[in-house]
């Protein structure tokens, strides 16, 4: 059973009975589903339900020759909403299914962002089209948490944003810069980076790590989707998974300068979520590419 399905609000299912039952309603009555060939004898299908606002299910499998449907996977998503990146995506497939990752390298991170792709069969029907690779593409994040806690800001003027701001552009046109090779450019960023590690060295003696670490984005566990967030809340609201009734919160949170949606069970969540102060938690990254049309 997937362990993110708790993240949309079916924390309570207790056997694979009631799964099953549970997808066979999601084919039945699907709100939204999609196909196309796999080059084969066979169709790939895929059916969504939401069951709460921009929240779902989706069942993934394929059909025969006799038009007979059996599902391969399924997974719980967040359907994000605004553009995270406008960088170029590049994606490839699991071994394991018929599923893919993408990667994107965003220099606001400073890393190769992996996620898992939403819209699957879109990307299979330009593959099949040889219309690949496609630009202009952006992307729309988010993801699903199981663990998070609310956080009170660091007290920030509008000087200081405007200070903040003008270091994070700065320190972006240094990243472009070094990636083409500028050696200038190394060189600013590397004593930069041994600045930072001296005046935390130094502050950390009688300040809080999170006094001075205002928001970061790196990598958790094992499994290359997955990361440990600490980001700002732009907006929130809660909403009801109307099979279950358990709550979900969804958040808009600006981490490392990128902004994308989250969302977890209200049981998994430690504080009152408001505008202006920081989630901290892990998650299970999603992307959805906007192709043009």
């Amino acid at each position: 059973m997937h362990k993110y399905l708790r993240a949309i609000g079916f924390s309570k299912l207790k056997d694979r009975k009631e799964l099953q039952n549970l997808l066979t309603d999601i084919i039945v009555n699907t709100n939204e589903r999609a196909y196309t060939s796999n080059g084969e004898d066979t169709i790939i299908a895929e059916f969504r339900k939401d069951f709460a606002e921009n929240m779902g299910i989706a069942v993934c499998g394929e059909f025969d020759r006799e038009e007979r449907y059996s599902y391969d996977y399924y997974y719980p998503y967040l359907r994000g909403t605004g553009i995270t990146s406008e960088e170029d995506v590049s994606v490839e497939r699991h071994a394991g299914t018929e599923s893919y990752a993408g990667v994107c390298d965003d220099i606001k991170i400073g890393v190769s962002l992996i996620f898992y792709l939403q819209n699957m069969i879109p990307y299979v029907k330009a593959q099949n089209n040889n219309s690949l690779p496609i630009r202009g593409t952006t992307l729309t994040l988010s993801g699903l948490s199981l663990q998070g806690k609310v956080m009170m800001p660091i007290i920030k003027n509008e000087k200081d944003k405007k200070i903040i701001q003008k270091a994070s552009n700065n320190r972006n046109s240094l990243i472009a810069a070094a990636r083409k090779g500028d050696e200038d450019a190394i060189e600013s960023l590397t004593l930069e980076d041994m600045d930072t590690y001296t005046t935390i060295s130094k502050r950390i003696q009688k300040e809080d790590v999170f006094s001075l670490v205002d928001t970061y984005f790196m990598p958790y566990g094992v499994e290359c989707d997955q990361y440990s967030i600490l980001g700002e809340i732009i907006e929130c609201h809660k909403v009801t998974n109307k099979m279950t009734g358990e709550e979900i919160h969804q958040m808009t949170v600006s981490c490392n300068d990128l902004q994308f949606d989250i969302c977890i069970n209200t049981e998994d969540l430690y504080g009152d979520p408001q505008v202006g102060r920081r989630f901290k938690g892990n998650i299970w990254m999603q992307g959805f590419i906007n192709f043009p049309e």
